[in-house]
């Protein structure tokens, strides 16, 4: 039988905002979130990309670093690493029996999933003693957990609608929410939707507030399958920057980071080791190269669109998508969006997640814009694809980080 992943135990109280429930536990942990000097990054999109590069840039100024990401990938321990080093089963499940504890000894204690792992991944940064934790925001800013501590540097990567439900339906009220990770430190944003009211929040709280496209930016000077070189020009000049990662909304989460090193003291030598040694899964991801078989984590409209305005580094290939997505994403627009380049659709449903949408539901919109058909798995849905695959067309697996880890497994199948 599988082994249970740490904190699922958790995962049946669902998400409820707010600070009270982390607080408390941290505070009978001592309060290790205020033993490092802390990075908070929000937004809709870019969050996670962000998060490797400043990590990345910041090992190399000689930096003990402890990263946070949100959602994992492929397996748990990706959220909670250390100078680029997933955290052993053995920790995290020490650090679960440690939130167990916790809640045996109050009558009606509760917490849930994503509040009990971002406190205990401060928790094991303060044990292992970092001089900086980068912690990537699950949902929001101003009531996600990782907001417990006072940050050096805050970014906000992107604003866009998304977790209405939380957030409120309006771009205003969404990044009002967002930019209360926006406390004490230096402010810093990409985003151009909402930029007014960061600026408002910004305002309010006496803060030095940095935007990209106006105190910063970067422009590519060359990009191809193998990444994007750049030149960066603000508060510091530095040319001929390169990354790794692909899509040409990756040279602005570049950016961000760039900005946020440099006020932190890092050298331009660190800067480009760093940008240069970034990774992170799941981003315009080349699985395969014969026949070409991308992955890429969008989940919401506006990452789909950013998505697709990066397709052309691949060139003119015909795509192949396959296409699975959650019930409370708005997966019309995403389709749409998509099916301005997508010649094929194969959707198909992430196993037991009751919150994904049915492929039946999506082959109906989905053959508005392009031939498509409906597959009950992520493998079936991927094999049938590269069967299509061939000389001129490429596969795109999109729509939903859940389906990932199965696309993944089934692509080392297919290769075996």
């Amino acid at each position: 039988m599988e082994k249970e992943a740490p904190f699922a135990f958790l995962e049946k109280f669902g998400s409820q905002p707010g600070l009270g429930r982390v607080s408390a536990l941290l505070e009978s942990w001592g309060n290790p979130q205020d033993k490092m000097k802390v990075i908070l990054i929000g937004g809709t999109n870019g969050k996670g990309s962000t998060t490797s590069f400043l990590s990345s840039i910041l090992r190399s100024c000689n930096h003990k670093v402890g990263s946070f990401y949100s959602p994992h990938l492929l397996r748990f321990n990706e959220r909670i690493m250390i100078n680029g080093k997933e955290i052993p089963d053995s920790e995290a499940l020490g650090l679960e029996g440690e939130v167990k504890k916790w809640l045996g000894e109050g009558e009606g204690r509760m917490i849930t999933y994503f509040e009990a792992v971002a406190a205990c991944a401060y928790r094991y940064f303060a044990e292992n003693s970092v001089d900086y934790a980068v912690m990537e925001v699950g949902m929001g800013g101003r009531l996600d957990a990782v907001n417990v501590a006072r940050e050096e540097v805050a970014i906000v990567a992107s604003i866009g609608l998304e977790h209405t439900k939380w957030l409120g339906s309006e771009i205003d009220s969404i990044a009002f929410e967002k930019a209360g990770i926006m406390k004490s430190g230096l402010a810093i944003t990409g985003a151009s939707l909402g930029l007014e009211k960061i600026r408002s929040e910004a305002r309010k709280r006496g803060l030095n507030l940095l935007v990209y496209g106006e105190d910063f930016e970067g422009r590519a000077i060359r990009k191809g399958i193998g990444g994007t070189a750049f030149d960066y020009s603000g508060e510091a000049e530095i040319g001929g920057l390169e990354i790794r990662m692909l899509g040409d909304f990756q040279v602005r989460n570049a950016c961000l980071a760039i900005c946020a090193a440099h006020s932190l003291g890092c050298s331009a030598d660190a800067i480009r080791a760093g940008l240069l040694g970034a990774r992170i899964r799941g981003r315009m991801e080349v699985l395969l190269e014969e026949p070409l078989v991308v992955a890429d984590a969008a989940h919401n409209p506006a990452g789909v669109k950013a998505m697709v305005d990066s397709l052309p580094v691949f060139g003119e290939k015909e795509i192949i998508c396959v296409f699975a997505c959650m019930k409370d994403k708005d997966w019309k627009e995403m389709l749409r969006a998509l099916g301005e380049r997508v010649s094929v659709f194969v959707f198909c449903k992430p196993a037991d997640n009751e919150r994904a949408e049915e492929p039946e539901e999506l082959l109906e919109i989905g053959k508005e814009y392009a031939e498509s058909y409906a597959s009950r798995s992520v493998a079936d849905a991927i094999e049938f694809a590269r069967g299509l695959a061939g000389e001129g067309r490429m596969v795109l697996i999109t729509g939903s980080i859940y389906m990932m880890e199965e696309a993944y497994a089934a692509m080392r199948k297919g290769e075996s």
